[in-house]
Formats: C-alpha cells, structure tokens, sequence
C-alpha cells in the first residue's frame, strides 16, 4: 500500500514532490520536524513507498521502531529525495 501525506499548509509555492522506501526489513517512523508550523509523522512497513509533498530544505527523519522506543537511523534533505514528475 502505498501512503500519501498531505500538502504542507504553506503559502511557500515551492513543494516538491518525494518518495522514500523502506527498504528494511523493520518498522520505521518517517517524520519531519525542521518545517515551522508544519510537522508530520507516518509509519512505514517494510518495503512501503512514502510519497509526500514538501519545501526543498525540508528532512526527512527516519527513526527505526524497537521496542520500547525508536532510535533516529538517519536525516535525509528532501531534495535527495525529489522524484521526476
């Protein structure tokens, strides 16, 4: 299944359209904090798509879930994450 986040609330015409995979075989938690007045968190299965709209200086903070919290495996700047349209 694919997963879609909304269009950050911004008046910032600037969106660009991205997509990250998990592509472990572990639980993760995509977020993204450094956006002010926006901030979003999803769940990603292993092997799922995460398509999201966000300002090119957005990252993408990936926290891989363990039991009984979740540990930041990486921070990736949007624009690497950026997909051809």
């Amino acid at each position: 299944m694919i997963q879609t986040l909304d269009r950050p609330s911004t008046s910032c015409c600037s969106q660009i359209s991205c997509c990250y995979v998990n592509t472990t075989r572990q639980l993760q938690i995509a977020r993204i904090t450094n956006v002010p007045g926006w901030y979003f968190e999803r769940v990603v299965f292993p092997g799922e798509p995460l398509l999201f709209e966000a300002q090119p200086e957005a990252q993408l903070e990936v926290h891989t879930a363990k039991v009984p919290s979740a540990i930041l495996s990486d921070r990736i700047p949007c624009h690497h994450l950026r997909i051809n349209e």
